[in-house]
């Protein structure tokens, strides 16, 4: 038996072996699995950069629902999950970001707008969302100032009236 003490070698093949690698986007086609898929992990060393992406490709990943408390700054930024420190902490104090050592960091953050949890928008996509709103909300604020405008002439107008009619 391979699990009889002192038993080192083991002398025939493992028994049950699997034909197809797993796939953890096989049957869950949800778009939390995509952006799972496409996320970079930053500020983390190779092994915790190792350990999320194996989490992730057996889908043992768990996004963060909250946000947790930073071990340096002790506020509440740390967005990501498995990490023990927030990624400016990280960054300024070249630490890694999932085990707090100071190991090489394999992949660096980007200083730039502030990037959701899981995915990021480019500065011009971002733009013209915020730029459309605006007119949207323009319009709106111009339309609602002449009813309230023309309801006030309206009311002036029944009370002056009224006056009158005494």
């Amino acid at each position: 038996m391979s699990s009889q003490r002192g038993n080192i070698s083991r002398t025939r093949p493992q028994r049950h072996q699997n034909d197809t690698a797993f796939k953890n986007n096989k049957f869950d086609t949800s778009s939390l699995t995509k952006k799972l898929n496409t996320k970079v992990h930053e500020a983390v060393c190779q092994h915790c950069k190792d350990v999320l992406e194996w989490r992730v490709k057996y889908k043992k990943f768990k996004v963060l629902t909250q946000p947790k408390k930073c071990v340096k700054c002790l506020q509440k930024t740390v967005k990501d999950a498995y990490h023990i420190i927030c990624k400016p902490c990280a960054c300024k104090l070249e630490l890694c970001a999932k085990c707090g050592k100071k190991e090489e960091i394999v992949v660096r953050v980007e200083k730039g707008p502030k990037d959701t949890a899981i995915g990021s928008v480019s500065k011009d996509e971002e733009e013209r969302d915020i730029d459309e709103l605006d007119f949207a909300g323009e319009d709106d604020d111009d339309e609602e100032e002449e009813d309230n405008d023309n309801h006030d002439e309206q009311t002036d107008n029944d009370t002056n009236n009224a006056s009158k009619n005494t």
